[in-house]
């Protein structure tokens, strides 16, 4: 198969190697790409994933057989949708399944209308202000504040005390995070340990689970300091065992598969189900329309089966009977970031060292090649370094290994990945 994946980040990277090792991959192009994906395919860095003609004609010039799309903007924006009529295969939901991503309002009433476990909640507007904060008085802090659309994921807040949730929630209808705030949703506080479940399905009942994984938001260690995409992952989960999984499978994952199919949503994609344990119970989160990152990057490299026979089943609407084993290795992930990041940080830092360790996978993300043609930084998270072990405490000691080998001016990453769930 001819195949284009759009995307830029560590987890097209990991999508890309793990579709470039299929034997029924012709040809890959990754769109923009990054420093690091030309080592599986070829990067396209002046094609944007947002821009369906363009897509279109590349489509048609290089006869594409199947576009696998690795971030939310463009199936949110209804890039299913654009080609659901054309000669080639598409990855994702359509822009009205999308929205489980796209609008939290949407993502919670699809839950309620199923019976999948969520927390309370309510949404508001700038209209109904003073009933949101009618609302938060009837909750307990921590107060749970979301901007009903995509924020680049600096739309959740976490607010200690009442008075501030208030000052909050009023900042953020008046436009805090633009067009995606001027719906906020207020939901309870869960408690518990948080994990990640990909499922695929092909939009027919028909779905498989992949490995499950647990990232870390936080930038320091001991989940301190403020949230960034990822700073590391882990797989898989121990606390995730059979009886967990079990309960995952018959209140969250089947609902939300048959939900679909019955509410008449197209959906042949990844479904992101963010997971809270709750004292043995498992809640949703939230829902997103694609691999999360950094969680790929240790997903993939745990998936034994062909990604391109799976994705193709999706696409066309019929898994059947093709598999989504797992490797019985765990597997580490460590992200080296910008520093300064999440907030401000410099770019063009050059990246030396060790990029291609025996022990370790090196995802690129943040960079790219500058016009000498060497390797910089060219965002905030810069580079996964992935390991096998026999546990995780094997893999998470070949990572840090390979990272103390890699360098750039201002590196920054946790020393604490996985210790939570190692205890």
């Amino acid at each position: 198969m001819r195949i284009l994946l759009l995307g830029s980040g560590g987890r097209e990277s990991a999508l890309a190697r793990k579709i470039s090792e299929s034997p029924r991959c012709e040809a890959l192009w990754i769109a923009p790409g990054n420093g690091g994906t030309d080592a599986y395919g070829t990067s396209l860095p002046g094609l944007s994933p947002l821009d369906f003609k363009a897509i279109e004609d590349f489509v048609t010039k290089k006869a594409i057989d199947m576009i696998v799309v690795g971030n939310e903007d463009p199936l949110v924006a209804g890039i299913y949708d654009y080609f659901e009529q054309a000669p080639v295969l598409v990855v994702g939901p359509s822009k009205a399944a999308a929205a489980l991503e796209g609008s939290k309002d949407f993502a919670k009433a699809f839950m309620q209308r199923q019976g999948i476990p969520t927390a309370a909640y309510a949404t508001f507007t700038a209209e109904t202000l003073s009933e949101g904060q009618a609302f938060l008085e009837t909750l307990q802090a921590p107060y749970v504040l979301k901007a009903d659309g995509l924020a680049a994921g600096k739309g959740v807040l976490i607010i200690p005390t009442l008075n501030e949730a208030k000052e909050a929630l009023a900042e953020m209808l008046a436009g805090q995070f633009g067009e995606s705030s001027r719906k906020v949703v207020i939901e309870e506080f869960l408690s518990g340990i948080e994990c990640s479940v990909f499922v695929l399905t092909d939009g027919n009942g028909g779905y498989r689970v992949l490995p499950v994984a647990k990232d870390y938001k936080r930038v320091g260690e001991g989940d301190t300091g403020p949230n960034t995409g990822g700073m590391g992952a882990v797989s898989p989960v121990p606390f995730a065992d059979d009886a967990f999984m079990a309960k995952v499978t018959e209140q969250i994952i089947l609902p939300t598969i048959k939900g679909l199919v019955d509410e008449k949503l197209t959906y042949r994609g990844f479904i992101f189900l963010g997971l809270i344990n709750c004292d043995g119970q498992p809640k949703v989160i939230e829902y997103n329309v694609r691999m999360g990152d950094p969680e790929t990057e240790v997903v993939m490299p745990r998936l034994k089966s062909d990604l391109v026979d799976l994705l193709e089943g999706c696409a066309r609407g019929d898994l059947g009977d093709i598999p989504a084993e797992a490797d019985d290795r765990a597997a580490a992930t460590v992200i080296a970031v910008s520093g300064g990041y999440p907030g401000a940080y410099p770019k063009g830092k050059e990246i030396t060292g060790n990029l291609a360790p025996a022990d370790s996978i090196v995802f690129h993300a943040g960079t790219k090649r500058d016009s000498d043609g060497r390797l910089v930084t060219a965002g905030g998270r810069v580079l996964a370094v992935t390991s096998y072990g026999i546990d995780l405490a094997e893999a998470l000691k070949h990572s840090y290994d390979s990272l103390a080998d890699i360098h750039f001016d201002g590196i920054n990453y946790r020393r604490d990945i996985g210790r939570d769930v190692m205890k």
